[in-house]
């Protein structure tokens, strides 16, 4: 029996000795942890992809509607520009595209001719887009969508 009892505490004392199976423990351990941040490394590059094409939709927009004073106020073109710019995102909108008039002294005005007396108006353009992304990987106590925002602003040709 004594001999018995050595060859079991050999065995023990190899195996607690031994570290070949400790890389593949040590993988399965971390494995999901590594997934689960690339997971969440390519959502926010989709969400930072989508608000990038969101404000270069209302850049498109805005440029299309500055050309001309007949353009400031063709929301289907302007719609168009910012939707054909933005041809990843399916689900962008022009909300809204609003001109503003002010004199280049800094009074306030109308758009009326007879405003700016001393000094000439300027016309400013304001298009406001925005889309709703739906990430792929839904998490528990995060959005299941993010809307984003876009906004830009030019000076108009009078």
């Amino acid at each position: 029996m004594n001999t018995k009892v050595l060859k079991t505490g050999k065995v023990f004392r190899r195996i607690r000795n031994c570290e070949s199976g400790s890389a593949l423990v040590e993988t399965a351990l971390t494995f999901p942890v590594l997934v689960m941040l690339i997971a969440g490394a390519t959502e926010f590059s989709r969400v930072a992809y989508a608000s990038l094409e969101v404000v270069s939709a209302a850049k498109a927009g805005v440029s299309y509607g500055a050309q001309t004073g007949a353009t400031t106020t063709d929301l289907n073109g302007i719609t168009y520009a910012a939707q054909h710019d933005a041809g990843n995102v399916t689900s962008i909108q022009v909300l809204s595209a609003n001109s503003t008039y002010v004199c280049s002294d800094g009074s306030a005005s109308t758009g009326a001719n007879t405003d700016c007396s001393t000094s000439h108006m300027e016309q400013t353009l304001t298009v406001t887009t925005q889309a709703t992304i739906d990430p792929i990987i839904h998490i528990p106590g995060l959005p299941t969508t993010y809307t984003i925002n876009g906004q830009a602003s030019q000076l108009c040709l009078q």
